[in-house]
């Protein structure tokens, strides 16, 4: 919460984008921390099953939570429902942002491997990202009667009282979120093991939700009233876009520090799975935002199945033979049912033959602060 509201307030006096991004860079600060530590003690397995883990989290769960709880907002208030959260025209950096990640990403799994030089690329692309958000104009003060009590009373206070309580805001958070990663680590292993929990199943699918709760915790602020949703959905991007770029980026330089020498971090046949199925996934939202909204249906559909994903990675061997065969080729169906959702979206696109709406706004938008 505190990170949030200096997100919130830092909005009217530099770009909202930019003030998103250093929020997403201070929530992410428990995966940054989680991943640097398996890095250092070189458990690769764990490193991938976390860091996709949390990944599709953000996507699968994280997207969808924002909408349904904007959605219940609505309705609880007005009593209409909630079709699509619109999305505003400099929203369109976040999504233009994610797409050259999610590009390189597949090169990466291409090679099946993790290099330094990787690690330079990435942080190019998100230096590049940054430097095009602070183009861009604060927020109008119109919206600042919109606020809640204390980022209002943030906003209000005298310049030199409103640097110190929102740097305070960013420290603070930062401070209690990144002295808790490493013992919150040892818990979650030492928890898997009491309770007989595979390890891998464990840190890919139960860390990552404690993990991203400073995610979870500051879009579901943002998302209470209908109008701050698009900066909820856009909190979640800047941390995919984080996350894809800086943390991924990380890794190696930990894991060669750790050894002493450049190394690489190779994947096996399974990590390349998890890798692809993830990008896959990621590609779908990214295409799901090209006409600069979020619908129901599509928040139903992500939701789904990141759950179906769930139940399948989660089931007893026990159960009948022909769902036990289901949930070991679980990452290949839903990969499948991925890929057929991109091509469908592209098809969509295509077939109107003019330029996405996120095209257009981001061409408006870069004549607008860039260009000019």
């Amino acid at each position: 919460m505190l990170v949030a509201w200096g997100a919130e307030s830092a909005q009217f006096f530099i770009a909202q984008g930019f003030a998103l991004a250093i929020l997403a860079w201070m929530q992410t600060l428990p995966e940054f921390a989680v991943e640097a530590v398996l890095a250092w003690k070189q458990q690769t397995p764990l490193l991938l099953a976390n860091l996709t883990g949390a990944l599709r989290l953000l996507t699968g769960l994280g997207w969808p939570a924002i909408y349904f709880a904007a959605a219940f907002v609505q309705r609880k208030r007005t009593g209409k429902p909630l079709r699509a959260i619109r999305l505003e025209a400099s929203h369109s950096v976040q999504v233009f942002g994610l797409l050259p990640a999610l590009l390189y990403a597949l090169v990466i799994w291409g090679k099946g491997t993790l290099h330094l030089y990787d690690s330079a690329v990435l942080i190019a692309l998100y230096a590049a990202f940054l430097l095009l958000l602070s183009k861009l104009p604060p927020e109008e003060e119109e919206g600042i009667e919109e606020l809640e009590f204390i980022p209002r009373t943030i906003v209000l206070s005298p310049r030199a009282v409103r640097v110190v309580l929102i740097g305070l805001c960013f420290a603070a958070g930062g401070a209690l979120i990144y002295f808790t990663a490493e013992p919150f680590l040892g818990s979650l292993i030492a928890l898997s093991g009491f309770l007989g929990i595979p390890a891998f199943l464990f840190i890919q699918w139960i860390a990552p939700i404690a993990s991203e709760f400073p995610e979870m915790a500051s879009t579901f602020y943002f998302a209470r009233t209908v109008t701050g949703a698009p900066m909820a959905l856009m909190n979640m991007v800047s941390s995919n876009i984080n996350q894809w770029t800086l943390l991924v980026a990380m890794l190696p330089m930990v894991f060669s520090a750790s050894l002493g020498a450049p190394s690489a971090i190779p994947f096996d046949k399974g990590q390349e799975m998890e890798l692809l199925l993830t990008i896959t996934q990621a590609l779908v939202a990214v295409l799901l935002l090209a006409n600069m909204e979020f619908a129901w249906w599509e928040a139903v559909g992500l939701f789904t199945l990141y759950v179906v994903q769930f139940v399948l990675a989660t089931l007893h061997p026990a159960n009948p033979a022909w769902l036990v065969n289901l949930a070991a080729n679980n990452r290949e169906y839903t990969t499948a049912v991925y890929l057929a959702w991109v091509g469908v979206q592209v098809v969509r696109m295509l077939a109107r033959r003019e330029m996405p709406p996120v095209a257009r706004a981001f061409a408006e938008t870069w004549r607008s602060h860039v260009a000019g």
